[in-house]
């Protein structure tokens, strides 16, 4: 059997948000296998939610910048977030937004590319050397549309925060009209978190999961009933689903009442023209990396009697 190590149960803690006890118990019934683990929780009702948490991992910043019908996002890490706050890191996260611009999705083209003098990636270098800290070009993204607008949660300045979305609408109506429309479906995705935007697009892999570790859950519930009302039970559960992480089928934040897919409806009525979200982007820092957490560690080993 695999050793429950502090390290396991802070892993499946950050990525589920459930209580420490629940995250060793499932993990002591899975032989600490971390995917399984999450799918224990869920199935013996610890965890309700179909999403991972993104609580952050790692320090640093989002970076945006839009020009035209181009948005784009671009993350840099630190180790902590003292220099996370420091000008000078702060700058070279703006400057390589902006140059994004120009080098699209392209991380090795972004790296470089020139910032002032030098290129990010001897400007990345220089400043660890002055700030004795390591630092990391992480990831950078894009989207495109008639119109882009965008939004940063946890502001650490201009176009920067722990937060950054973008969300590219399609229309060809009056585009401050859409721009004001743009920023508030940013602020709802960047509290909503939406992993796709609709059913279709949700990966098939992640689908087929879904939906095992559905009808799991619903057989539980569905003993001695018939087939047929197992399957409308399953399709509930979906549909649940479907409304927790597609865009479109998400109830929008700011009226708590509508349907994204609504809105955007109401939106081509009253702008004249159609109005769709061609794409979307939330980015948190530090989304998927590991980070030792000594603090976290002690508490888990003086719970299980280490």
């Amino acid at each position: 059997m695999a050793e429950i190590t502090a390290g396991l149960v802070k892993q499946l803690r950050d990525q589920t948000g459930a209580g420490m006890m629940e995250c060793k118990k499932a993990l002591a019934a899975t032989n600490g296998d971390i995917p399984a683990a999450e799918d224990w929780l869920r199935k013996s009702g610890a965890l309700k939610a179909a999403k991972k948490a993104t609580r952050t991992a790692a320090e640093g910043l989002i970076g945006l910048a839009v020009a035209g019908g181009k948005g784009v996002l671009v993350e840099v890490n630190a180790e902590t977030d003292f220099v996370a706050r420091n000008d000078e890191f702060k700058a070279l996260v703006s400057g390589v937004a902006k140059l994004a611009l120009s080098t699209g999705d392209n991380l090795e083209a972004l790296n470089e590319a020139k910032l002032g003098a030098a290129s990010v990636k001897e400007t990345l270098t220089n400043l660890i050397a002055k700030i004795g800290e390591n630092m990391n070009l992480r990831r950078v993204g894009s989207v495109a549309a008639d119109v882009v607008a965008s939004y940063v949660h946890n502001s650490a300045g201009p176009d920067l925060g722990k937060i950054g979305v973008l969300v590219a609408l399609k229309s060809t109506a009056d585009k401050d009209k859409l721009g004001q429309l743009g920023k508030q479906l940013a602020m709802h995705v960047a509290a909503t978190s939406p992993i796709a935007l609709s059913p279709a697009a949700i990966p098939a892999d992640v689908l087929a999961h879904e939906k095992s570790v559905q009808a799991e859950i619903v057989a539980k519930k569905a003993v001695g009933k018939p087939a047929n009302i197992v399957e409308k039970m399953l399709e509930g559960s979906m549909r649940k689903y479907y409304e927790e992480v597609c865009l479109l089928e998400q109830t929008f934040v700011i009226d708590q009442e509508s349907k994204i897919s609504a809105v955007l409806e109401k939106a081509g009525k009253d702008f004249g023209a159609p109005v769709e979200i061609a794409a979307f982007l939330r980015w948190q820092v530090g989304e998927g990396i590991d980070k030792r957490s000594d603090d976290f560690a002690d508490e888990v080993a003086k719970m299980a009697g280490h």
